[in-house]
């Protein structure tokens, strides 16, 4: 037995007539057409919701992500900063002269030779924090972390006049002098 329509079904039977399922597919024809020239869309309640939602998780995992990378570059700026102090810091002696310096409104110290204290004075070396010690360093490096973190610098000495080796350079020395 061949499927046969609902409709074919139904004359088969005798229940409806042949001018009654012309006149029904006429109809449906027209309905269609109709649907078409107006473009009337039958808004579906489930699928607008549905979109929204979508839209709303993937803005939320934009976010998310953004967030994401950010505390990845600022991992990336700690670490690096960590292996600049790590490959330049300058040897600390705890036989050496305690330094004195404060830190977030604390006084600190650490114990370095008289050489190391003098170049710190004089703005070629520089303090800066590590995690939970505090290390010393070139200027050079020091200005490198300080464009990527200044709270890590803690001494720096940049506008220390360069005073040479000599104090009494400018004066003549008279001939005369006997020592």
């Amino acid at each position: 037995m061949k499927n046969l329509s609902l409709q074919d079904q139904l004359l088969k039977a005798g229940l409806t007539n042949q001018t009654k399922a012309k006149q029904v597919r006429t109809e449906k024809r027209k309905q269609a057409k109709k649907q078409q020239k107006n473009k009337v869309e039958v808004v579906n309640e489930a699928k607008q919701q549905l979109q929204e939602t979508k839209e709303k998780q993937l803005e939320k995992d934009k976010l998310l992500n953004q967030q994401r990378n950010k505390e990845a570059e600022n991992k990336q700026i700690s670490s690096q900063i960590y292996q600049l102090i790590d490959l330049n810091k300058v040897a600390q002696e705890d036989e050496g002269a305690a330094y004195n310096f404060t830190d977030q409104n604390k006084v600190k110290k650490i114990y370095i030779s008289n050489e190391v204290r003098n170049n710190i004075i004089s703005g070629r070396l520089a303090i800066v924090k590590s995690k939970s010690k505090y290390e010393v360093v070139p200027v050079q490096v020091a200005e490198k972390i300080k464009q990527r973190d200044e709270k890590v610098i803690i001494v720096l000495f940049t506008d220390v006049e360069e005073s040479s080796d000599d104090e009494y350079q400018g004066y003549e020395v008279p001939d005369d002098l006997m020592w």
